[in-house]
């Protein structure tokens, strides 16, 4: 009998203020085509008085440590939502923009700036494991560019 490992997710979306409805049918999409999702709604105890939220970011930074991919979900506001993705950044993690606000024309966002790290992310075969070789390398590239780094 053959056992096939899933593949781990960590789904970044607004969790403050918003309805876990409004990503429940991401999680289920994933999950139902091979992935083992950590969904910081339904994952991460977001009671954290203790902190002042310290914990939670802990929690949601262990957990992208463990996740072989990210998906993004973002609505242009949500600062959690920006803290996991720097941290998945440092991390060299892969990134599926899911949804984001649009890009914007001649300018810097973070939406501009998730996209291409999507980008540079993707292999000719589409395996992950290619990935943080490929943004390592151009992170790399870039910190030798820079002369006064």
């Amino acid at each position: 009998m053959s056992t096939k490992k899933l593949r781990k997710a960590f789904l970044i979306c607004p969790v403050r203020g918003h309805d876990p409805k409004e990503t429940e049918a991401i999680v289920k999409w994933l999950e139902n085509n091979g992935w083992s999702v950590h969904w910081p709604p339904r994952d991460t105890d977001q009671e954290d008085s203790e902190t002042g939220g310290f914990r939670i970011c802990v929690d949601n930074g262990n957990a992208l440590e463990e996740a072989d991919r990210v998906f993004f979900v973002w609505n242009g506001q949500s600062q959690g939502c920006l803290f996991d993705l720097g941290a998945a950044f440092a991390l060299n993690k892969s990134l599926t923009v899911i949804e984001a606000p649009p890009n914007v024309e001649n300018g810097k966002s973070f939406q501009n700036m998730a996209r291409t790290w999507e980008i540079i992310g993707q292999t000719e075969d589409g395996d992950d494991n290619g990935f943080c070789a490929n943004l390592a390398q151009y992170k790399r590239k870039r910190k030798n560019e820079i002369s006064d780094y």
